[in-house]
């Protein structure tokens, strides 16, 4: 009985997650020293960046979702090999779909705080980005079938 399938489980949610992890650092980091700006600037600070900060968590989620969519898939008679590669090309897109989304939640923390205008349109595309991950996991569930 082949085991290879766990490395695609293993890289779906670890490359997910790492990319939450530094798309969140650099999203925070962005949203602190826009903070400070309008500290110093005698601004409200507004408190919708903390949404910014953590718009780049949700693709741990579906990392998540697709380690169980490979463990099901396998146990279900889907090829190991198969499972395999879904789960590290899957954990990496979705992984760089949260890391390019911290980025862009980082540059709109930073003009958020500067002009206080405009959170509606970077909301939008940082929604734009998720999609990525979200077109990334139901494409790789209907690959498993």
């Amino acid at each position: 009985m082949s085991s290879i399938q766990f490395i695609g489980m293993a890289a779906a949610l670890g490359l997910s997650a790492m990319g939450s992890a530094f798309g969140a650092g650099f999203a925070a980091l962005s949203s602190v020293g826009a903070w400070k700006k309008c500290y110093a600037n005698g601004k409200p600070a507004p408190f919708i960046m903390i949404a910014f900060s953590g718009a780049p968590l949700t693709q741990t989620i579906y990392g998540f979702l697709l380690m169980n969519f490979i463990s099901s898939a396998v146990a279900a008679g889907a090829a190991p090999m198969l499972a395999m590669f879904t789960g590290i090309f899957g954990g990496m897109a979705i992984g760089l779909s949260a890391f390019f989304q911290g980025k862009v939640a980082a540059a709109s923390a930073d003009a958020l705080g500067e002009t206080g205008k405009g959170t509606a349109n970077y909301f939008i595309v940082i929604g734009i980005i998720e999609t990525v991950a979200l077109f990334t996991l139901v494409f790789s569930l209907l690959l498993l079938q």
